[in-house]
């Protein structure tokens, strides 16, 4: 593995995504370390599944290094009920950026994947050398084979033209950003609303999904910002690498702990109909630790400052 070097903070960085949770905390953090020329184009300006129209914005803007944090995304409801659209989006999503980028010349590209490339029961914790050893969770396998191209991709265009691109593959997400819509959210944002929707109407009980046994890791997304950066100053390899804490715990206990965070004081019930999901999912961070980074942020703190952005940002988000 050869060792980049630091990015010029005068580089043009090309965010794909810069409006989500993830591409918006990278934008933030790039701008605290001081890089002084980030360019993004919002869907409106640039449809990133219009093959043209990425690469006319791309080739145009010329940019030194791309990070791209762009993919439809959401829960296991949404996963669940339109797996063509997350299969076919992300897809092109992904195709259309990375040729652009490579027709561009673009030396440094980061693509972000998620954990759920790796198989349903694949050994806890997860290693990298996991993926493509076993069966996909059904109810996001659409998603995770769109990401696990995206992974091929990157090692296919290092091998083709000498690209020094890297994947990096984050746990779950949360933060400031986050999608908190009751229906198409991942878990821990829509717990964080039906838990204040709750406690603001007096409810005595909020039923969960499933059985709460099973374990999730959760990396507030200021964390993974972070951690992109210091993968394209410190990473260059073909093999993906997992970025996550190492921790994780049963939903039950993550839905009592947000509940605590918000202030809700009445019983928790579960609705067993209702699926679980992947039994467990915790990443093998050891080859980050090995690099020398480490998440900072502990859950609990996490969640009070996803509250707290929350709590700011309440009223545009009821319409949602």
């Amino acid at each position: 593995m050869n060792s980049p070097q630091a990015l010029d903070r005068s580089s043009r960085v090309y965010i794909a995504g810069h409006r989500g949770m993830v591409g918006s905390a990278i934008w933030r953090h790039l701008e605290n370390e001081g890089f002084t020329d980030l360019v993004g184009a919002t869907s409106s300006e640039v449809d990133l599944r219009d093959r043209n129209a990425v690469f006319d914005y791309v080739t145009s803007v010329k940019p030194d290094v791309v990070i791209d944090a762009a993919a439809r995304v959401g829960g296991i409801l949404a996963n669940n009920t339109y797996p063509a659209s997350f299969l076919s989006d992300n897809l092109q999503i992904q195709v259309n950026i990375m040729d652009a980028a490579n027709e561009a010349e673009v030396d440094r590209l980061l693509f972000l994947g998620s954990s759920c490339i790796y198989p349903k029961f694949a050994e806890q914790p997860i290693k990298e050398s996991s993926l493509l050893t076993g069966i996909l969770e059904p109810t996001n396998d659409a998603y995770a084979i769109a990401k696990i191209a995206g992974i091929m991709q990157v090692q296919a265009t290092r091998r083709q033209y000498g690209r020094r691109w890297i994947s990096a593959m984050p746990t779950n997400l949360y933060g400031p950003g986050d999608n908190f819509h009751p229906e198409h959210s991942h878990v821990l944002p829509a717990l964080v609303r039906r838990f204040h929707e709750a406690a603001e109407s007096g409810a005595d009980d909020v039923v969960i999904w499933g059985s709460g046994t099973p374990r999730r890791e959760f990396l507030y997304v200021e964390d993974l910002a972070a951690a992109s950066l210091f993968l394209l100053e410190n990473y260059d390899s073909p093999e993906t690498i997992n970025v996550g804490v190492g921790l994780d715990a049963p939903i039950r206990e993550i839905a009592e702990r947000v509940a605590a965070t918000v202030g809700y004081t009445g019983s928790i019930s579960q609705d067993t109909s209702k699926p679980d999901g992947t039994p467990r999912k915790l990443l093998d961070v050891s080859r980050l630790h090995d690099l020398g980074w480490e998440a900072p942020t502990g859950l609990d703190d996490g969640l009070e400052r996803t509250y707290a952005w929350y709590l700011e940002n309440i009223d545009a988000l009821r319409s949602k």
